[in-house]
């Protein structure tokens, strides 16, 4: 178990992100802002900043996931990724805590099963949350 990862400033919406969705327009920034919709309709509890110049998600100030687009691609990724259930194989990544989902568009997408990996990784830090509550 690592560390919850704490970030200042978070709110319910934040206008940099919707300054950095619409510098991301097209069909990449189209999928990342897809995917943190996904996250963002997640509770009354999920939060926003952005953060290391990606949008990122939180539960209150616990930060669970981020989108980020590339030239080719866009990663939908998870701070305690490493903790995640998934039986359907989509995360990526080999650091001690971090996973994401690389996201290439035209590319078959198991939508359904990440879903719930964002589920998952919104119920990880509330699960954390109440333990050290």
């Amino acid at each position: 178990m690592y560390p919850l990862f704490r970030l200042n400033d978070t709110v319910e919406h934040d206008p940099a992100i919707e300054a950095w969705f619409a510098d991301h327009s097209g069909e990449l920034g189209e999928l990342a802002r897809r995917w943190f919709e996904a996250m963002r309709s997640g509770g009354h509890d999920v939060r926003e900043v952005l953060h290391d110049g990606h949008p990122t998600a939180c539960i209150g100030d616990v930060a669970f996931g981020y989108v980020n687009a590339f030239k080719a691609h866009v990663n939908v990724g998870f701070f305690r990724g490493a903790e995640l259930d998934d039986p359907a194989g989509l995360l990526e990544g080999g650091g001690k805590s971090m996973r994401h989902v690389k996201l290439v568009p035209g590319r078959v997408l198991n939508a359904a099963a990440l879903d719930a990996l964002i589920r998952d990784a919104m119920n990880n830090v509330r699960q954390h949350l109440r333990a050290t509550a």
